[in-house]
Parts: C-alpha cells; sequence; structure tokens
C-alpha cells in the first residue's frame, strides 16, 4: 500500500509519499515514489504513484525514456503547453502501460491498477494539481477540494480536512502532512517512513525544496510524541457521558 498527498496552498504547493511498498505482512521494501522534472525558469513537473509497483515504474519510465530521447519526444512531458496536458498525457501514458500488460481481462486490470497525483506548474499558467485514475481521466484541484490523496487515504484525511487553511506556511503544511502521515503509519502496517517530502513556490518553477525524513528525524519525533499527547490531552478535557 502506499500514503501520497499533494496540497495546494495560496503560495504554492506541498508533496510528501511514502516509499513503502509490500507482498504481504512479511514481505516489505523501500521505493522511490515522488519523481520530479524541471525546466528551470519555465516548468516545475512532480508525480506521485500509488497501485501496482510495476505498472507504476513502467509509466515513470516511459514519461522518463519520452523525454529524454530526441527522436521520440512527441509525446513528451517536457513538451506539453500546459499541466492540463501534462494530466492528459500521463492518463494517456497509465491507461497504454495498463492495456499493455492486462489485455481485455478485467480481473487482471484491477490487480495492475495504479493511480497518480501530479501536480507543479508551467509558465503562464498557475500552480496545479490532477489526481489520474487508472481508466486514465483524471481531475483538477480545487478551492473545494485543495487536497488530493491517494493509497491509504482514511487514517490521515481527519486532521487535513479539520486543519487545513490556504494562508497557512509551508512549515505549518509540512507539520500538519506529518500529523497526517503518522497517523497513517500508526493505523497500517503498508505504509512506513522514510517520508519523500518537496515543497515549490508559485513561479519559481524550480524543483524546490526536498528531502527524506526517516525514522531518526528529531522533528518528526516530536510531532509524532506530542500529536499523541495532545490527543490524550484533548480526550480527557471533553465532557464525559453520564449513564
Amino acid at each position: 500500500m502506499t500514503y501520497c498527498v499533494g496540497l495546494r496552498l495560496n503560495h504554492g504547493l506541498v508533496f510528501m509519499s511514502d516509499t513503502r511498498t509490500s507482498a504481504g505482512v512479511d514481505n516489505f521494501a523501500t521505493s522511490k515514489k515522488m519523481f520530479s522534472w524541471t525546466v528551470p525558469g519555465e516548468r516545475m513537473i512532480t508525480l506521485m504513484t500509488a497501485g501496482n509497483l510495476a505498472t507504476t515504474q513502467a509509466v515513470i519510465s516511459l514519461l522518463e525514456e519520452r523525454s529524454k530521447t530526441k527522436e521520440e519526444r512527441d509525446p513528451s512531458i517536457l513538451q506539453q503547453e500546459t499541466m492540463f496536458q501534462v494530466a492528459r498525457l500521463i492518463g494517456a501514458t497509465l491507461r497504454e502501460v495498463i492495456d499493455e500488460t492486462t489485455g481485455d481481462g478485467q480481473v487482471k486490470q484491477e490487480q495492475f491498477s495504479a493511480s497518480i497525483i501530479a501536480g507543479g506548474q508551467i509558465k503562464g499558467g498557475k500552480p496545479t494539481i490532477f489526481l489520474i485514475y487508472p481508466q486514465g481521466n483524471f481531475i483538477e484541484i480545487t478551492a473545494d477540494t485543495p487536497f488530493f490523496q491517494i493509497g491509504e487515504t482514511k487514517y490521515g484525511k481527519p486532521i487535513l480536512v479539520r486543519a487545513y487553511d490556504p494562508d497557512m506556511s509551508f512549515e505549518d503544511a509540512v507539520k500538519l502532512l506529518l500529523v497526517s502521515f503518522d497517523s497513517t503509519v500508526k493505523s497500517n502496517l503498508s505504509v512506513g517512513l522514510p517520508f519523500d517530502l518537496q515543497v515549490y513556490s508559485s513561479d519559481s518553477f524550480t524543483q524546490g525544496k526536498t528531502l527524506r525524513i526517516d525514522e531518526n528525524d528529531h522533528v518528526y519525533c516530536a510531532i509524532s510524541q506530542g500529536w499523541g499527547d495532545a490527543l490524550k490531552d484533548a480526550f480527557q478535557q471533553l465532557p464525559t457521558y453520564r449513564l
């Protein structure tokens, strides 16, 4: 399983993904799920993947290959004029990989399915994020839906819904995501550290701040412990329901 979140603020975008992959309760591994393409001053595109690992790796490999080989740069993720066109290309590539792998078998298609969060900015457009489904169709982030999640979403969503503010700083947004990810890790063994983080400032057209957060990160450890203690304190302060 996987947990990835793409979040839009008024001044930029924040992406975070876990790195755990699993093939059963006794077979865990670490694999990167966040990938970026940058043309300084012109575009920055980030993808996060969830689902069948073979499918997602094939999609990333195709996008990477077509962005580097001059003779095969059409279609290329680096030639699309808008983020909407980028989302269409990624959706078509995902559909291509699934169809080639599975043929017409519905059960096999479900086994090899995947979903992708794609976000970034191309010069002339605004920073945005898309959620791309296995069928190749997609939706765009809005003011009413300011973040997208893929993978194991249910445990980390409540804190995002309650605490998100589009005007919050990048630092507070990262803290919010760390609480969301910590809640998911505590609830599901198939999601785990380290976490990959990327912060993108609007109109910068650079990859921005990127880092990997592991179990030894002192800020993450403090947030994890502090959130647990705060929940216990809040629970004790709630009124008792007398029976």
